[in-house]
């Protein structure tokens, strides 16, 4: 979809931020390990001006138009064999992960075995007991009946997937201004849906797994800090690869939002 958005043949997408990431590297910083203390910190860093301007800008420079975002949540963890309270619990533990070299890295520095797998196969591997655990968002492990065969649940929320709206250039401008305008404007419309049904299904997920008997665990915020600190070389990494500049601004928005009240 991001191929035929540059090409022209597909006018506009959603894709996940480390998908979008092959065509526009530095869109892919969204999508970092630990690095958010909280949903409203994320959501404060993503809704910053600079922030947007700085995606704006990468985005046009490779042929598209940033208009905003969607939101496929925060990722957490499931397994079959035990609660994941740090990184030690994750050890040798082979966990499903998106085919994204962040997620590869981030799950083998925290010591578990990352096994990438086409979504559809995630059931019948976790059945199969070909894999241990994945990481999805709560909602859509009780969705998808993951929680049938993996009985422990963690609240990690240790990437947050983010899906941005992307337009074709030549599409953008075809339109007149007042019409881009609807789309910017629907774009913010989208997202506010967006948050607030992942809300309100957070609440339902919690309560269907309860339900189900799945021991769920919620990282406490020490907790997130040792996970944090265990996924600092994959940090490092990228803040090579996305340039110091740009990752350590991102970083200190991150901060500034953490700490304003």
């Amino acid at each position: 979809m991001c191929e035929q958005v540059q090409g022209g043949t597909l006018h506009m997408t959603s894709a996940t931020a480390g998908v979008l990431a092959n065509f526009v590297p530095e869109i892919g910083i969204i999508e970092l390990p630990f690095v958010y203390p909280n949903r409203e910190t994320a959501y404060k860093a993503l809704d910053d001006k600079e922030v947007r301007d700085r995606f704006a800008k990468y985005c046009d420079a490779k042929g598209y138009v940033f208009i905003g975002y969607t939101e496929n949540e925060f990722r957490d963890l499931t397994n079959s064999k035990r609660p994941i309270k740090t990184p030690g619990d994750l050890k040798g533990l082979k966990i499903r992960v998106l085919e994204a070299p962040m997620m590869i890295d981030t799950f083998k520095t925290l010591g578990a075995n990352p096994a990438p797998l086409p979504f559809p196969e995630i059931y019948n591997a976790l059945q199969q007991k070909v894999i241990d655990g994945q990481d999805n968002p709560i909602y859509t492990s009780i969705l998808m009946k993951f929680t049938e065969v993996n009985k422990f649940a963690t609240i990690s929320n240790h990437v947050l997937t983010e899906c941005p709206t992307v337009v074709g250039k030549d599409f953008w401008k075809s339109l007149t201004p007042d019409q881009q305008k609807i789309f910017r404007e629907a774009a913010d419309v989208q997202l506010q849906v967006n948050r607030d049904g992942n809300a309100k299904n957070r609440g339902v997920a919690l309560e269907k797994a309860k339900a189900q008997n799945v021991d769920v665990h919620v990282l406490t915020p020490g907790e997130r800090d040792v996970f944090k600190k265990a996924v600092q070389t994959v940090l490092d990494k990228y803040r090579g690869q996305y340039g110091a500049e740009w990752f350590d601004f991102y970083m200190k928005k991150i901060d500034f939002h953490a700490k304003k009240k």
